[in-house]
């Protein structure tokens, strides 16, 4: 099974892009996960829907065959770093790479959020793209922390 990130947006500063890179390189072999970004649409005179739908169609290029689809929302499940990890324990028995879809800068297409196999929310603030990408790669190794119970996180 594979982790795949893909974020809707332009390229990071440095700090995000090092900060991701430490995380993933931290992964066990077993649970390899990268990032990719997607292109953005230009906006121009577009309406949301013609930009989301433009970024969806592109998502949906970029998919693993067969992966399960967990998008990142406002909306989506709000869960501890612990339930995090019985989440990710779940995804690795099932066996399906996992593709964890970050929105550009209007968010995902609804109809796309309600095709997901899973919908999870990072946070109640809103956060940077940037900042989203790297609280999401840490949270992915901690939750794998937890389920090989090292040390790096510590609970109570």
């Amino acid at each position: 099974m594979k982790l795949v990130v893909f974020a809707v947006g332009h390229r990071q500063p440095a700090w995000v892009n090092d900060a991701c890179a430490e995380y993933l390189k931290r992964m066990p072999r077993e649970l390899p996960v990268s990032v990719s970004e997607i292109k953005p649409e230009p906006r121009g005179a577009k309406t949301r829907e013609q930009l989301l739908g433009a970024e969806k169609a592109r998502l949906r290029d970029a998919l693993p065959a067969g992966s399960r689809i967990v998008v990142l929302d406002e909306k989506g499940d709000d869960l501890s770093t612990l339930k995090l990890a019985k989440r990710l324990e779940a995804w690795m028995q099932d066996g399906r790479d996992v593709a964890l879809l970050i929105g550009g800068a209007d968010g995902l297409d609804e109809e796309f959020k309600a095709q997901a196999d899973d919908s999870l929310r990072l946070s109640s603030l809103t956060l940077p793209h940037g900042m989203a990408r790297m609280v999401l790669c840490e949270q992915l190794y901690r939750a794998v922390s937890v389920l090989k119970n090292h040390p790096y996180h510590r609970e109570g």
